[in-house]
């Protein structure tokens, strides 16, 4: 199994409390530190603009701001964002900014690509909030669009939702990677979200790497849906490297974990979160699959495993105050799955 690592970038209440003119050295230290240690293959941040559980006045750093300040102090960790929305920004635009990257970067950019969510953002930055069946032909039609720009350095589309004629990439990615079986010059594709009928649909036509939910018993039936769709195409399921993100709270003891659920709880409230939500943020946490003792969260690692789940990327809520969660994960939990 391969892992990659969320950095805070301020999205879930991860920065507050920190100065905003300490945030970068905190983002750039967690980056640097995940790039000197092989255990970790990618760093990730996320696609998002307003905070959750709430929107609120605390940062939320940008994703693709982010991936090329890291591409500019990091030397071996690939960089990902799970996952970039397509309708935040032109698809044609999109594959020329993660190009570019991939340049800065010597070939170290992963796509990650959705559909989107999140209302109040897309409302309160003006893109409206267009149905889902809108919102995934979108990531369809986008996803065409940087396969072309990629493998052939322009991209020509008359389609229902993006009409481009001859958009250049120059210079392409300098990264070879296969889409569909072909050889090509692209960056990796990963097609985010669990919809069976459009998204997963989507993911068996163009995917290197998907990423949905990674709940045992959950992930096992999206992987048939996949499985499935691969077969009506005639694509090679074992080709798609299936991912998960994880909520990890790991502690020595039963006690240190229940500790790290409770700072949870208080953290939210420093946040200025109202009592119940704090509370609901905690408990959520506290039922999710990498929560637990070392010896608890490799075991249901390795059953996702034999499941087929290929790459997991861990998300440690304290990261920006105390790594002693990743610490322990680094030293016990990887090398029984790395």
């Amino acid at each position: 199994m391969r892992f990659g690592i969320f950095i805070p970038q301020g999205w879930r209440m991860d920065l507050v409390n920190i100065d905003a003119d300490r945030h970068w050295d905190v983002m750039r230290d967690l980056a640097q530190r995940a790039d000197a240690n092989d255990a970790w293959e990618s760093v990730w941040v996320y696609d998002h603009f307003h905070t959750v559980p709430r929107p609120s006045e605390h940062a939320t750093h940008e994703a693709w701001t982010l991936t090329t300040a890291f591409a500019a102090v990091t030397e071996r960790v690939r960089l990902g964002q799970m996952c970039s929305c397509m309708s935040y920004r032109q698809p044609t635009y999109l594959a020329k900014v993660a190009a570019t990257i991939d340049v800065i970067s010597g070939g170290r950019v992963e796509m990650s690509i959705g559909g989107g969510w999140y209302e109040h953002e897309w409302r309160a930055y003006g893109y409206g909030f267009p149905p889902v069946g809108q919102r995934l032909g979108r990531l369809r039609e986008g996803v065409e669009i940087f396969r072309q720009m990629w493998t052939t350095g322009s991209a020509t589309l008359d389609g229902r939702y993006y009409q481009v004629d001859g958009a250049i990439c120059a210079p392409r990615p300098l990264q070879g990677t296969s889409i569909a079986g072909s050889p090509t010059n692209g960056i990796p594709l990963w097609i985010a979200g669990g919809g069976e009928r459009n998204t997963l649909r989507t993911a068996a036509e163009y995917a290197d790497y998907t990423n949905f939910d990674g709940t045992p018993g959950t992930f096992e039936h999206k992987s048939e849906v996949l499985r499935g769709h691969c077969q009506d195409i005639g694509r090679d399921f074992d080709e798609i490297v299936r991912s998960s993100n994880f909520n990890v709270l790991i502690g020595e003891s039963e006690a240190e974990v229940k500790d790290r659920i409770a700072w949870i709880r208080d953290h939210f409230l420093r946040a200025g979160m109202a009592e119940d939500i704090a509370q609901a943020q905690a408990d959520s946490l506290a039922s999710q699959p990498a929560v637990g003792t070392p010896e608890q969260i490799t075991e249901t690692l390795q059953g996702l495993a034999k499941a087929g789940l290929g790459y997991a990327i861990t998300y440690f809520p304290e990261a920006a105050y105390d790594t002693a969660g990743i610490e322990l994960f680094e030293s016990l939990v990887i090398p029984e799955l790395g």
